[in-house]
């Protein structure tokens, strides 16, 4: 036992070259870029009210079938330690790390995660919704918290490091009852997964109802992420016999509307065990290529969709600037017709005031703060309103003075409603925005530039690249 552990230990040692892959890498310093507490994009978003997501460092691959489909067999051989000298991957012996109990009975009745991590352990119900918080949802289904775990191990095989297995209950039909809504919270994780892996047995085939309604179900909505195999293919006997258990999968599958479509690959694959050499074509291989080639398409969309957050980013922080700078205006007219209105308002008393009191002075007394050219020049200007105002009754007159006051009290009310102006930023928040969006514009788009060139070179040559 301390040696296969030793072996195990060596490989994977052999395996971590010093540094995580380059993959790996970007996707890590994405996830950086959105999560900095300080200058995290998602900090920075929240402030201008836009809502982001970051983006996961890891892929998300559930496996699902009949029971003893084989799904828990391949999750061991993925994470298993290769030992041998030969090259080719369906000749080497490996170490199987024994992460899920495998096995003809239904050995896996809840969901299980698993990922490459520091040590080995085993998480719960609650730490694993703490560890993958966004798949808190799956609380909501009744009874399924308690049949959530999480299995860690330190194998960094293939690409291990950089997926999530989700392996999920095997599916029959009949009495069997499931302790929560098998159904409902399968297709809920089919949502959140970027790859979904149907396994079919020669046992089972296609015949299990549950699995192919749900199936039917997944491919309405994520038929891009479907995958089917035929799992076990070295136990179907001869070739004869598996190509007959092929057809009788695909006429099954043919039976429904939504699975029968053009371009249909289900290919055979089987966990290679050199002590058991078998003449079927084994294409396990073909589900890594798969799984990596998800990596690579993951890789480009977390690249993208930086780019695409920037820009949204940018644009809210430009467009709060600007519409700060529209209130600022609007204010400031706000304030001016307030002054207009409320010294409109005031002048009318002060007017009949000072009526009020020229009527009361004697012309000796005008003459004398006047002068007697700026009494007859006064008298010129009013002799026509007093002898309108004289001509009136007393009645008349006491309705205009009071229509002049309630005129007078409205304005002073309009000016009132007028001075409410909207709030707008400081200086410090108008320099704070745009440090924010140099950040974004200067910083953050130059490392997604260098990022994506980064992963572009490891496809193409130095001369293809500007």
């Amino acid at each position: 036992m301390s040696g296969k552990v030793k072996s195990r230990s060596a490989a994977n040692a052999d395996s971590v070259p010093g540094s995580v892959s380059c993959d790996e890498r970007i996707l890590r310093e994405c996830h950086n870029l959105y999560t900095q507490s300080d200058s995290g994009l998602i900090t920075i978003a929240q402030s201008v009210g836009v809502t982001l997501l970051p983006p996961r460092k890891k892929i998300t691959v559930m496996l699902m079938g009949n029971h003893s489909a084989g799904k828990s067999s391949f999750i061991n051989w993925y994470v298993c330690v290769h030992t041998s000298t030969t090259h080719h991957p369906l000749n080497q012996r490996y170490i199987e790390e024994h992460i899920q109990r495998t096995g003809v009975a239904i050995e896996t009745q809840g969901f299980t995660f698993v990922t490459s991590g520091r040590k080995r352990e085993s998480l719960t119900g609650n730490a694993t919704l703490h560890l993958y918080p966004h798949f808190k949802p799956l609380q909501e289904f009744k009874g399924v918290s308690e049949y959530l775990g999480t299995e860690i191990c330190t194998s960094r095989q293939k690409r291990f490091s950089l997926v999530t297995f989700v392996d999920t209950p095997g599916l029959v039909d009949g009495d069997m009852k499931y302790p929560f809504d098998v159904d409902q919270a399968v297709l809920w994780l089919g949502d959140l997964c970027d790859l979904i892996l149907v396994f079919f047995d020669p046992m089972g085939q296609a015949l299990c109802k549950r699995t192919l309604n749900i199936v039917e179900m997944l491919n309405e909505k994520h038929g891009d992420r479907l995958r089917f195999y035929l799992s076990k293919a070295d136990e179907a006997g001869g070739e004869s016999d598996r190509q007959r258990v092929m057809m009788q999968i695909v006429q099954e599958l043919c039976k429904r509307p939504g699975l029968n479509k053009c371009g249909f690959d289900m290919p055979t694959i089987y966990v290679p065990n050199p002590n058991k050499p078998s003449r079927c074509v084994n294409q396990i291989e073909e589900v890594c290529r798969t799984v990596e080639k998800t990596i690579n398409q993951t890789v480009q969309n977390t690249l993208n969709s930086l780019e695409k957050d920037c820009e949204l980013i940018s644009e809210a922080i430009t467009e709060t600037l600007s519409n700060d700078r529209q209130c600022s205006v609007e204010n400031r007219r706000a304030r001016c017709k307030s002054c207009f209105l409320g010294l409109l308002g005031f002048t009318i008393p002060l007017l009949m005031l000072f009526a009020l009191v020229l009527g009361s002075l004697s012309k000796e007394m005008l003459d004398l703060v006047l002068g007697a050219h700026g009494t007859e020049t006064l008298s010129l200007y009013l002799a026509p309103v007093v002898r309108v105002f004289e001509s009136m009754s007393g009645e008349v007159q006491l309705y205009i003075c009071g229509g002049l006051v309630f005129l007078s009290f409205i304005l002073l009310i309009l000016s009132r409603f007028s001075s409410r102006t909207k709030q707008t930023l400081s200086g410090k928040q108008k320099r704070q925005l745009q440090e924010k969006l140099e950040y974004v514009q200067e910083v953050v788009k130059t490392k997604k530039r260098g990022l994506y060139e980064e992963y572009l070179r490891q496809s193409v040559g130095d001369q293809d690249m500007n």
